[in-house]
């Protein structure tokens, strides 16, 4: 059975990432050498497709791949039955040299998923892939004594060979909220937001900080809300470049607003039935939610859909 995470974007990922034989370097040399495995492309974080009507393939040969130009990094992205899936970053920016054509295009990853341009479940890999490509192209040193790292395990970590450390792929994690006070929830704003779009309050974990915590800490800084009881919904992982949304419910046990304006532009209530207008886009003052790309949509909905 899905989990209530799956409903949003770049969580369906049904590669099967074989952590224990990527620890085998003539494992992954064979999947390199094999007819069947494929790749992704992606320069500056921008994957590559092939046009293909209404929904384009992301997909290539290994040799297609090279053919983009010198590959700054290739790493191993799981197994999809006997085929192999890769990820290979370009290097340079072959997205901005690569000639007009109609058979190719570069284009966002949050474009790809929004207007659904691919596959849905090659949108799960593409997310994996950019934040792994973008990890190792900002962690090319070691962080203990700064020689040069190298990939290592398929590029699942990065490994110094002068002091021997181990590097792993960094994930931040960022609870991200829905607060209610009996039949209201609290939204908000950020100035760079679209015209009239609220959404739920987010923000980083801290070291040494339970999620509860944050989600306590975050809604008092940004709105001066106490919070009490706080639940576990659903996760996202969000490729800007690496976090991890967590997603969570939280009961309000105070309702007056002070607004951190460092943070937000706006904070405020919204009625059961305002939200819902506000998901069908028919809010008489042209106030929206996010898209069902982002797990704010999905946080809203649940709590808007339930009989109050």
């Amino acid at each position: 059975m899905p989990d209530p995470s799956h409903a949003t974007g770049f969580t369906l990922n049904t590669l099967d990432r074989k952590s224990a034989q990527r620890e085998d370097p003539a494992f992954i040399a064979a999947l390199l050498a094999a007819p069947s495995s494929r790749s992704l492309v992606l320069s500056a974080d921008i994957p590559a497709l092939k046009r293909a009507g209404d929904i384009h393939d992301a997909i290539f040969t290994l040799d297609e791949a090279r053919a983009f130009g010198d590959p700054a990094e290739t790493v191993f992205l799981g197994c999809h039955g006997e085929r192999a899936l890769f990820a290979t970053r370009i290097e340079g920016a072959a997205h901005e040299a690569a000639p007009e054509r109609d058979d190719l295009a570069f284009v966002d990853l949050r474009t790809i998923a929004a207007q659904g341009l691919v596959d849905p479940e090659m949108i799960g890999a593409l997310s994996q892939a950019k934040s792994l490509l973008h990890w190792h192209q900002h962690n090319r040193f070691c962080a203990n004594c700064a020689k040069p790292s190298k990939a290592a395990a398929g590029g699942s970590r990065r490994e110094c060979e002068h002091c021997g450390r181990h590097h792993f792929p960094r994930v931040e994690p960022v609870a991200i909220m829905l607060v209610t006070d009996g039949e209201h929830c609290l939204l908000g704003r950020q100035a760079g937001f679209p015209p009239g779009m609220y959404s739920c309050l987010a923000g980083f974990a801290e070291v040494g900080e339970t999620l509860e915590d944050t989600v306590r800490r975050e809604i008092m800084e940004e709105a001066g809300v106490k919070i009490g009881h706080v639940d576990y919904f659903a996760s996202q992982p969000w490729p800007f470049p690496a976090s991890l949304m967590i997603g969570c419910t939280a009961r309000a046990l105070s309702s007056e607003i002070t607004i951190d304006t460092r943070e937000i532009e706006d904070a405020r209530w919204f009625s059961r039935e305002e939200t819902r207008l506000m998901l069908a886009r028919e809010h008489p003052a042209g106030l929206i939610c996010p898209p069902k790309l982002a797990i704010a949509n999905l946080l809203i909905s649940a709590w808007a859909t339930e009989k109050g």
